[in-house]
């Protein structure tokens, strides 16, 4: 299996703090590539590097075989790098179904029904997005990464403020999305068990570098994660 999407010895400095150091990591398609660790630890610095939305003070960013270290977030986007958000980015007065539309409008989405069905929003389309619950309204951020048939699907913490049940679900549409589109999924998330559940290789960071990388078994086993992380967070 071919890697997609990677990235070698990212660094990001701010002023004399330096944030993430010499990070790397490769994505291949219908992966889920778990990343963990403590606050502070460097998972948003990450995930905005490899976003485009930071600009890394040393590393490169590859597509494939090119390297796009500069090229922008909306560049990237439309090139077949998409990302979600911490805090959902739905628009509260309007429906799902004209969000939706909004956004496949933009990427040359060519099978939006297809999104709809593979999140489960066909129930709430005619329902303005502030009306929905916070659990539906992070599916629809899922749908809006999904559309204009991503290659790479980076997420950042999709679970933040959702109950147990409610974690699980939108995890388990994850876990099927990425096997029967052949994503390769990036997940930054503090539900360190809905991690190892759904991935197939986690890294973990810990003051901004790679502390270890491997199957969540390993991860899960490993003397320095727990002592850095699982043996205070899981």
């Amino acid at each position: 299996m071919s890697v997609v999407f990677q990235a070698h010895g990212l660094s990001v400095r701010y002023g004399a703090v330096t944030a993430l150091q010499e990070a790397s990591i490769a994505l291949e398609p219908g992966i889920v590539h778990g990343v963990i660790g403590p606050n502070g630890a460097g998972k948003s610095t990450f995930i905005d590097a490899l976003s485009g939305r930071r600009r890394p003070t040393a590393g490169r960013v590859l597509l494939g075989d090119e390297d796009i270290t500069r090229r922008s977030g909306r560049w990237r986007r439309r090139h077949g790098v998409a990302r979600s958000f911490q805090r959902t980015s739905v628009f509260g007065s309007m429906t799902v179904r004209a969000q939706l539309e909004m956004v496949a409008r933009r990427n040359a989405e060519p099978d939006l029904d297809a999104v709809v069905d593979a999140v489960g929003l066909r129930e709430v389309l005619e329902q303005p997005c502030h009306a929905i619950a916070y659990g539906t309204q992070r599916s629809v951020d899922l749908a809006l990464a999904l559309i204009g048939r991503p290659r790479v699907v980076l997420l950042d913490e999709p679970c933040a403020g959702l109950v147990a049940d409610e974690s699980a679900r939108l995890l388990d549409h994850v876990r099927a999305l990425c096997t029967d589109r052949g994503l390769a999924v990036l997940l930054v998330e503090h539900d360190v068990e809905g991690v190892f559940r759904t991935s197939d290789v986690v890294t973990v960071l810990d003051l901004g570098r790679v502390l270890m990388t491997g199957t969540p078994e390993a991860v899960r086993a490993d003397e320095r994660v727990v002592k850095a992380y699982l043996g205070t967070a899981a």
